[in-house]
């Protein structure tokens, strides 16, 4: 066997019969539900035990700098992300859909969720730059974003799992 072989016998291109696309696929997930607007969860949790002390600044200090910071790349360019995101998600699903392949299929399926998730949190920190909350509040928006991040999530992660078996059964039936 040549090396180009193995390395493609290793990275299976069959996307849903591989076990490093779902492992890929659950690590994604967990760390797009820990990561809240660029904020680890556990520093929100940390702070709602102490709002006035350390971790409570630390908490605002980190939200603002990450609301700042997503604004301001939304703002600078915005439009040519949406242009280019919008563009390649359209290939991915021409070339994965109605093409067939496995590959594009994965991509697309890992690509639209996570686009979903960069509007929510484009939309999030423009309300938390807008409202100015106090520390209740921002413990219920940062919650409510890594709940509607979750619930996107586990759509996601059933919407793959059904299409992969699918691809997987149409796979393996012999004609």
């Amino acid at each position: 066997m040549t090396w180009y072989q193995n390395v493609f016998e290793l990275i299976d291109m069959r996307s849903f019969s591989n076990l490093w696309f779902w492992i890929m696929l659950a690590v994604l997930w967990s760390s797009v539900s820990h990561w809240v607007l660029g904020v680890p969860w556990d520093m929100v949790q940390r702070a709602r035990r102490e709002p006035e002390g350390e971790a409570g600044q630390d908490l605002r200090d980190m939200v603002r700098i990450n609301v700042n910071r997503i604004l301001y790349i939304a703002s600078q360019s915005g439009l040519l992300l949406t242009g280019f995101l919008c563009f390649a998600l359209t290939v991915m699903l021409v070339i994965g859909f109605f093409f067939g392949r496995q590959f594009a299929q994965a991509l697309f399926l890992l690509s639209l969720p996570m686009s979903l998730i960069g509007l929510l949190s484009v939309a999030t920190a423009r309300k938390l730059r807008r409202d100015t909350p106090d520390m209740e509040a921002l413990f219920k928006r940062l919650g409510r974003h890594r709940t509607i991040t979750q619930v996107i999530g586990m759509i996601s992660i059933f919407i793959t799992a059904i299409w992969g078996m699918w691809q997987n059964m149409n796979a393996s039936v012999l004609f």
